[in-house]
């Protein structure tokens, strides 16, 4: 009689498994037991390299973000225009094309706005410069998103070093339009755009400066949601993310709504341009988008696409940039201690999405599973 080898083959000592279902209420504490644990680990970094009060160190973050009237407003604007490139991120993210051209789309529609600013500031009376300025930006990022849609929906072509390489055109062109607008000549610098009459800036609203960011920024947040979770768009953008065979299978024009979110996700992005020129720097420069269109995709993953949750992200990662340039300051810290901080704090985070989509299977010692089989 033949004998069989038993196979010894031992499992693995963890397993990661996909979680079935997580309410909402578990996965908020998975997220604040991450953000606890990152602040514990940086309690002990702090002491170890600067012998300083963890304690003071967060105190001070807090204070060089939400310390003054002006600190806040200033975390507010930051918050705002983080948030609004992130809603125009999530649509095109959720189909799962690769936007990394946020950048570029924000510095068109910003070159655009600084155009009409320029050239209609004192022509146009001001609501109509407003018109033309949200429409010359809209118009302005919609060009620079369709065309890499275009040509993936085409040519298949791909997006996420199309959008890139979009970027550096963009960054090129705002420097062609900076040396043509350079004020004072040879300053390699555009200055304050109608520094004297204002044309084409917001206005305070309730007595804030920033106060027309935070209602535009609102207003597209609320009509983003229902675009992604309540339209017919928001459907077929959500079964081709999916599956484009099965959009296909259903009856989806796939090649239509590539191009068709992209415009929409590119015209958002350079809304935000016009956000930041009219409404808060009323300049442009190569660093106008400031690294936004990637901190932004931090945002719309972690927020998993829900433009509510986003605005909870966009106001940690800019409370996280605030506080980590005061405490730098204020401690005499080198930047690089302070992006360390904030990296450990980004990195537990994310993390912490990992545990609220998979868990960890420990394989069970042998003394253990004798005794369960007793």
């Amino acid at each position: 009689m033949a004998h069989h080898p038993q196979n010894h083959t031992k499992e693995p000592f963890v397993r990661i498994v996909k979680r079935d279902a997580v309410s909402p209420q578990k996965a908020w504490g998975i997220r604040i037991i991450g953000l606890l644990c990152a602040l514990i680990v940086c309690a002990i970094l702090i002491f170890s390299l600067t012998k300083l009060n963890p304690i003071s160190v967060y105190t001070s973050m807090f204070r060089g973000a939400f310390g003054t009237v002006r600190r806040s407003w200033q975390t507010i604007r930051d918050a705002m225009m983080l948030l609004c490139v992130s809603l125009g991120l999530a649509p095109a993210f959720m189909m799962r094309f690769w936007n990394i051209g946020a950048e570029g789309q924000i510095l068109v529609g910003g070159v655009a706005t600084a155009g009409c600013m320029i050239y209609l500031g004192d022509k146009l009376p001001t609501p109509l410069l407003f018109v033309v300025m949200f429409a010359a930006s809209i118009l302005a990022g919609a060009i620079w998103g369709f065309v890499p849609a275009l040509f993936k929906a085409k040519f298949g072509t791909n997006e996420t070093l199309f959008t890139l390489m979009m970027n550096y055109i963009a960054i090129q062109l705002t420097s062609y339009f900076v040396a043509l607008w350079e004020k004072p000549f040879g300053s390699n610098s555009v200055g304050i755009i109608n520094d004297r009459t204002n044309a084409g800036w917001f206005q305070p609203l309730f007595g804030q400066q920033y106060g027309w960011n935070v209602v535009i920024v609102l207003l597209i947040t609320f009509g983003m949601y229902f675009y992604l979770r309540h339209s017919k768009h928001g459907y077929e953008i959500q079964v081709v993310g999916e599956s484009e065979n099965t959009a296909r299978y259903a009856g989806i024009n796939v090649k239509r709504v590539i191009m068709r979110t992209m415009i929409i996700s590119g015209a958002i992005c350079g809304l935000s341009g016009c956000i930041a020129v009219a409404g808060a720097g009323h300049t442009i420069s190569v660093s106008t988008a400031g690294g936004r269109g990637f901190t932004a995709i931090i945002v719309a993953w972690l927020s998993k696409f829900n433009p509510f949750v986003m605005i909870i992200f966009s106001f940690l990662l800019a409370f996280l940039d605030k506080g980590a340039a005061e405490i730098a300051s204020k401690f005499n810290l080198n930047d690089h201690v302070s992006d360390i901080l904030e990296g450990i704090i980004l990195f537990f985070v994310l993390g912490s999405e990992f545990f609220i989509t998979y868990k960890l299977i420990f394989r069970k010692s042998e003394k253990a599973s004798a005794k369960e089989e007793n």
